[in-house]
């Protein structure tokens, strides 16, 4: 697997394109144990989802890393570089390995679970496969408290809902709906229409709900940007910022499209990027982080 900075600049395109990776606004001191943090989780994403091995070969494999970490607790080396160097960065930021077992714990999910009831068996997933990473961000930041996990815990879920609304089609090709079963129902959508690709006014509603509710949940979270301790470099919050309004555009271009995730796959370009900074810039001048997005 190459190197992780070299892998992914500021935001992967797919699997941890929220997952801040060599981006210009990461303080140097922070590169490498992010990318290393990254190469770990990367590596188990890939191992749960790429190639042709089977659920108990990829479980098999999740769980040789799962004894890796055990190795780190229990202070032996646990095998490998990649987990040497991970065993680093957690002793050197006191990171706490609940977290990266959070993680596998998801990553072992996507080989056995391809369906979620609703929108709290969502959530649940989604508290381990996409809150850990801004925890352990956090715990580098030296701020981690109660009430930024709270707030972290919002922008994270949100970011991975938003990715899961851009990847409907490619993941049932994959064999997994993330769409709550139960709003599925409640607006007439099946499986069937997935399948067809089918934008009636059905899917346009169903679309419509879940784009209100993920918008709501990024904002819940947003003013964490405003709210980090003075010894944290102020690039992390411009960051943050950029990562809030990052989900709230790509939900904008998922409606713009009229939820048609089928055919095309909405994704950030360059001006949209433009766009965000500057919309981060007034969020910061007016003191808010998010509310509606600035147009």
């Amino acid at each position: 697997m190459p190197d992780a900075p070299a892998a992914a600049e500021g935001y992967a395109v797919d699997h941890y394109e929220n997952f801040p990776v060599a981006s210009v606004l990461l303080p140097r001191p922070l590169r490498r144990p992010v990318a290393v943090i990254y190469r770990f989780a990367r590596t188990a994403d890939d191992l749960a989802d790429e190639g042709d091995a089977g659920p108990a070969e990829r479980l098999a494999a999740l769980g040789a890393l799962s004894d890796a970490l055990e190795r780190i607790a229990a202070g032996t080396d646990p095998g490998t570089p990649m987990m040497r160097a991970l065993a680093e960065v957690i002793a050197e930021y006191r990171l706490p390995l609940p977290l990266f077992h959070d993680l596998l714990h998801a990553f072992r999910q996507d080989v056995t679970v391809h369906r979620h009831a609703d929108w709290d068996s969502l959530l649940d997933y989604s508290r381990r496969s996409a809150n850990p990473v801004g925890r352990l961000m956090l715990h580098l930041y030296g701020a981690a408290t109660p009430d930024r996990f709270a707030r972290a815990d919002a922008i994270c879920t949100g970011l991975q809902l938003v990715n899961f609304w851009q990847d409907v089609a490619i993941d049932f090709a994959r064999g997994r709906i993330y769409l709550p079963a139960d709003a599925m129902a409640r607006h007439g959508v099946d499986e069937n229409a997935l399948a067809e690709g089918r934008c009636d006014v059905r899917w346009l509603a169903l679309m419509e709900e879940l784009k209100i509710r993920t918008e709501a949940m990024l904002q819940s979270g947003a003013s964490l940007a405003l709210d980090l301790p003075r010894t944290v470099d102020w690039r992390i919050g411009w960051e943050l910022r950029l990562v809030v309004q990052g989900g709230l555009r790509v939900l904008e271009r998922i409606e713009a499209v009229g939820y048609d995730v089928f055919r095309r796959r909405p994704t950030l370009g360059p001006a949209d990027w433009l766009l965000l900074a500057w919309r981060a810039a007034a969020r910061y001048r007016s003191g808010t982080a998010a509310s509606k997005p600035v147009h």
